[in-house]
């Protein structure tokens, strides 16, 4: 059993393969968010460009979503909140985390993602990525490495290429 890269738990030849094959379309915007993600980490970028709004397919640049696919490490996908999307629904927002290494670094991309369904299918239509905050103050060059090492930030985490 392969599981499926979605992060869903299921099988992936029952969740987001008969997407991607054109099998079945994405009954929701979630499974739609999913599916492109998996689309990813099989890098299947012809997938992705068919589930972009016709309207925004244009502006879509195929080669770097393929050299994003190709050249990325894929980690995981989190959803993080859902609304609207559903089953009934003509419109749905999807926040989502998936992180990823991209050649050699290793990256979060946090988004909004917002879905509209024409004639009975699911597409991607925009995204917005989420700024960063923090939840902790930042950590200074001299003082003390969080790491609890007892050593400056800046001799310990914070010394260029440490992890």
């Amino acid at each position: 059993m392969e599981p499926c890269p979605c992060g869903s738990g299921r099988e992936y030849a029952a969740c987001c393969e008969p997407l991607i094959k054109g099998e079945r379309p994405a009954e929701t915007a979630e499974q739609l968010m999913r599916s492109r993600y998996t689309a990813y980490v099989k890098v299947r970028p012809e997938y992705l460009e068919s589930t972009l709004h016709p309207d925004h397919r244009a502006d879509h640049d195929a080669e770097g979503a393929r050299d994003w696919a190709e050249n990325s490490q894929w980690h995981g996908l989190e959803i993080l909140h859902v609304q609207g999307g559903g089953p009934n629904d003509t419109e749905g927002d999807v926040e989502f985390v998936a992180t990823f290494t991209y050649r050699g670094a290793r990256q979060r991309h946090h988004e909004r993602a917002h879905f509209t369904k024409v004639e009975g299918k699911w597409y991607f239509e925009s995204g917005r990525a989420v700024p960063l905050t923090r939840s902790a103050p930042k950590v200074g060059r001299n003082d003390p490495c969080p790491c609890g090492s007892g050593k400056k930030y800046k001799k310990c985490c914070g010394l260029k290429g440490s992890p």
